[in-house]
């Protein structure tokens, strides 16, 4: 049996990749997507390929992401080798762009959306804590309202208070069969 594709998506600051990180540390089988970056290698927060704008688009032309987008000035790519780890059977979380949810869906059948949402407050604290941006970038990144595309299968869930309590919500939504279970 296939595994599933479970694209993370959220606004920046809304910590995507330690709530990943708690899933994958929390529920035994569930992988992490390592994604390809152009970004140095020291820029922090996850755990990612760093490699230069020529050798992206060197990967690109060879086919080498299964998807790919461009946001902030960066290029981002999801290795065409998930789909290998799909077939072995395991789950797999990737931290997505909201713009390639429609393709994602298209090249993963059952592709499922994990939307991670937290206060206005909450981000700006978050961005802010990070150091990687002005008052005004973060500013910026708050008014952008990204909508969802219609006719996706989504788990929403809020990352305003303790991540045990987000990993434990998202595991119950993206699980509900053991939840069940456990009852």
């Amino acid at each position: 049996m296939a595994g599933r594709l479970i694209a993370v998506v959220g606004p920046s600051g809304v910590g995507k990749d330690s709530v990943m990180a708690g899933l994958a540390a929390a529920h035994p089988g569930l992988g992490l997507v390592r994604r390809v970056i152009t970004r140095e290698a020291d820029a922090g927060g996850e755990v990612f390929e760093p490699v230069s704008d020529a050798e992206f688009a060197a990967r690109k032309a060879a086919g080498a992401f299964a998807l790919d987008w461009t946001a902030h000035g960066l290029s981002y790519g999801v290795p065409a080798s998930v789909q290998a780890d799909l077939d072995r059977g395991g789950d797999l979380l990737v931290n997505l762009s909201r713009s390639v949810l429609i393709p994602a869906a298209q090249r993963f059948p059952g592709l499922r959306v994990l939307v991670l949402r937290a206060a206005p407050e909450t981000l700006a604290a978050r961005l802010a804590g990070r150091g990687r941006e002005s008052a005004d970038d973060i500013a910026a990144r708050l008014a952008r309202d990204v909508a969802l595309p219609a006719g996706l299968d989504l788990c929403q869930i809020s990352n305003d208070g303790a991540l045990r309590d987000t990993v434990a919500a998202a595991l119950a939504g993206l699980y509900p069969e053991s939840a069940a279970r456990a009852i």
